[in-house]
Order: structure tokens, then sequence, then C-alpha cells
């Protein structure tokens, strides 16, 4: 509704912009009219289901929860962490906290307590494993060696920002995966070196009630699973090889022969589904936790119980997306921003960073990714794609932002959670104690994850398959 009203106000001065791309004259549009109340009531549903995000999500979530129901997911991070040796196991928790935010909450959930039961297995402070694990699964939110459902959300939300100036412009979820690879080591390795060095002189010895906690090793079962899933995953792989590593391979542009516009990337949403539950299902044989296509069902439905509140967030954000496209506003601000910003003389790298530290703030008071990017891409990615940066670089500064305050946000959804895991061991702890012990990794990562941007950027590395992190201007 504000948004209307600001375009109404908006449309009775005379505001006016030359497209980049056609030279047109862009002026702002009146949805506080009868013809803006048309459009609106017209476009309401399409609107909703024609949302980018909305289907690659749920999508991908479905091969995901039959991974996650399985057990699959829960018993790989358990074997990352025991079969670690002593001297690693900090690393391995880090690293294990990375990998499980492929998995939406399941690292929250399953790794972030078991993080403390693990250290104070071998007579380590408990709350010490709970930061690591924690700053791994919520600090290193956007890295890891696997896509995710957060991808292609994203990548969703900036695509339909990026047509603000380019109508043909396409963000495939896998865009950011070559930085977020890399990233995941950087962040394991100083997630470790804060734990090490930082959080566990500072915690001293574990003097509380609670006795060593009973942790369940893998069984044979699950052992069992695991070869089952270890097969299908090769057989997999071979297959996904196959189809992209020889110049005619069969999911390589047709015409091309080019990994670029291929229905490799075009349909990494649908290989993410296929992966999930072709793995997820080797996994439930092995181990008898899938016996039936009831099973499997059921892991999908379980995981879609928890999309409520995103179906409500999307609707809304769909509607602000397509409202702040009718009214041109997005166009507008773009090019009077990248005036201002091209003026400043700054260049990419501190722009960028500046970009970093707006999101980092945003996050202190927002807590949901989605929503932070369906209102800040609109603006943010137009304006710096008419500074030559490609909407993947904007993509990646502003997922670097979003994962390093999270540990320090009260209003990430899962904080009351930790403060809950927390109180366990340290029964007077409130906001302020968990705040305080993640406020170093939250440092700590900045500095790390920005060093490492800056240097991508200096160096011109795609970001991903098919992602510059420049555009050409004119």
């Amino acid at each position: 509704m504000a948004l209307v009203v600001i375009s109404a106000i908006a449309a009775q001065f005379d505001l006016r912009v030359t497209h980049p791309g056609t030279g047109e004259i862009v002026v702002p549009v009146n949805l506080l009219s009868v013809p803006g109340l048309h459009r609106i009531l017209t476009g309401l549903v399409t609107n909703f289901t024609s949302f980018a995000p909305l289907g690659t999500v749920l999508v991908a979530l479905l091969g995901i929860g039959v991974a996650e129901g399985s057990g699959l997911i829960g018993a790989v991070l358990r074997l990352v962490v025991f079969s670690a040796p002593r001297r690693l196991l900090t690393f391995a928790v880090v690293f294990a906290g990375v990998l499980s935010n492929a998995a939406s909450e399941i690292g929250y959930v399953v790794l972030v307590p078991l993080g403390a039961m693990i250290f104070l297995a071998v007579k380590r402070h408990p709350l010490a494993g709970l930061a690591a694990a924690f700053a791994g699964v919520s600090g290193g939110y956007s890295a890891n060696l696997l896509l995710g459902t957060i991808d292609p959300l994203l990548s969703g939300l900036s695509q339909e920002a990026a047509r603000i100036v380019d109508a043909s412009y396409t963000v495939n979820p896998a865009c950011n995966y070559y930085f977020m690879f890399v990233s995941t080591f950087f962040i394991a390795a100083a997630g470790t070196w804060v734990t090490e060095r930082i959080v566990i002189p500072r915690l001293g010895k574990y003097t509380g009630a609670e006795e060593d906690g009973e942790i369940q090793p893998i069984d044979a079962k699950e052992k069992r699973g695991l070869w089952f899933a270890l097969v299908a995953t090769l057989l997999a792989t071979t297959v996904l090889l196959l189809g992209t590593v020889p110049a005619n391979g069969f999911l390589r542009n047709a015409e091309t022969g080019s990994l670029l516009n291929s229905p490799f990337l075009s349909g990494i949403v649908a290989i993410i589904f296929v992966l999930g539950v072709v793995v997820g299902v080797a996994y439930g044989v092995g181990a008898g936790t899938v016996r039936s296509d009831e099973d499997v069902v059921r892991a999908m439905s379980k995981s879609m119980t928890t999309l409520s509140s995103y179906l409500v967030l999307v609707f809304f954000a769909a509607q602000f997306v397509a409202f702040f496209n009718w009214t041109n506003l997005g166009l507008i601000f773009a090019v009077e921003g990248a005036e201002v910003l091209r003026s400043s003389g700054l260049g990419g790298i501190p722009l960028m960073l500046g970009f970093v530290i707006l999101t980092a703030v945003v996050n202190l008071f927002m807590g949901s990714a989605s929503a932070k990017w369906a209102i800040m891409a609109p603006v943010f990615v137009p304006m710096f794609m008419l500074l030559g940066y490609a909407p993947e670089l904007t993509q990646v500064a502003y997922r670097v932002g979003d994962s390093v305050t999270n540990i320090v946000s009260p209003m990430m959804s899962y904080f009351a959670l930790i403060v809950a895991f927390v109180e366990r061991y340290q029964p007077k702890a409130g906001i302020g104690t968990v705040v305080a012990t993640m406020l170093p990794y939250t440092i700590t990562f900045f500095i790390v994850w920005s060093i490492l941007l800056a240097i991508w950027l200096a160096l011109g590395l795609p970001l991903g398959p098919g992602a510059p992190v420049r555009l050409p201007i004119g």
C-alpha cells in the first residue's frame, strides 16, 4: 500500500530519466488511479503464480525433503563430526555446520545441540562446541559445497530485479557456486580459529551441572544406508559428467555445445530435486527408513509443512516486485542512484564492501534473507547493473552481508532456539550472552569474506557458471 501511495506522489512531480537500454523517456506510473487499480486487480494472482522463486524453491525443497526425511542428512552430519580426529574436531563441527545449511533448518535443530554434546563428551566447554556449530550453520549461511534451497530463491529475485533494466536477463541458481565453494574452506578455517583462540580461552573450564551426554554414533543400519547413498551418488555423478564433460554431452546446449544457457544450468533445480530423491531413497532403503513410496511422499509432505510462512512472504514479495516494476520507480531510482555513485568516483571494491556493510546492518533488524532481498534487489541490482556490475555480483555481496550478522541478530528466526540451547549449560544466559559469544565470529567472518570478495572482484573471476562480475556498459 505504501508503494501505491508513493507512486501517486511521484507521479505529481516532473521525474523522468532516459532508459539506458532503449533511450526512451521513463516517468512514474500512478497506481492510485483507475487504470492502476485495474492493473492491480487483474495482476494479483498472476504476480504470485508467475513469481520466479516460488516454483524453484518448492521443487528443490521436495527433493531435499526426501534426503532429510530419510535420515540421510542427519547421518552425514554425524559422520563428518564423529570421524574427525580430535585435533580437527572444531574444524569438522564448523565445516559440517556450513554444509548443513543446504538443507534449510536441519543444522539449527540437529547440529547446534550436537556440537555442544560432542565438546562436552571430550571434556571441552559445551558452549564452545555450540558456538562453533552455530557459526558454521548461520554465519556461514552463504558458503557451501552444495546448492541449497536459498540459491534458487535468491537467484529468482535477482532475475526479476535485473529485468527492470534488461528484460531478457537470466540469473541461474548456480550463479554464485564458485564463490560459495571457495568460501566454505575460508569460513570453516576462520570459525575454527575464533573458537580455539578467542571463544574457548574466554569461556574457560566448564563447571556446569550438565553431565556428559550420550551421543549415538552411526549404527550398522545407518552405515548400510550411507553405502547405498554413496553408490547412488556415484552413479548420479557419472550420469551428470557424461552429460556435461564431453563436447557433445546431452546436457550441453544442443546448438553451441556450451554449458552456458544449457539444459544443465537451466535445469539445476530439477537436478537438485532428482539427486535429493534418488540419494535419499537409496539411503532410506539401506537404512530401513524408506520401505514404500508412502515414506517418500510423507517426507516430501513434511518438508512442505514448513512453508506456510514462506508462501505468505512470497505472495507479498511478488506483489511488491510487480508493483515496483509497474510504477517505473525501480528504474528511476536505479538510473539516478547510478549517476550519483558514478560521480562519487568510488571503484567497484569500495562500492561492494559498502553494500556488504549496509546489508549486514539491515540484517540486524530484519532477519529473513528472502524478505530483505525482495525489497533490496529491485533497487540495488539495476543500480549496479547500470554501473557495469553483474546481478550475480550484487547477490554475492548481499549474501555475505546477510550471513555475517545472522549469529548476532535477535531477529534471526532461530535465535530464540539458540538461546534455549545455551541456557541448558548456562542457566542465567540470555540474548546478551549469545551475542557476546558470537560477536568475534561476526567480525572475523566479515573481514575474511570482504578480503575474499575484494580479491575475487579485482581478478574478475566468474562467480559461478556463466556468471561474470562485470557487464559491458553502453
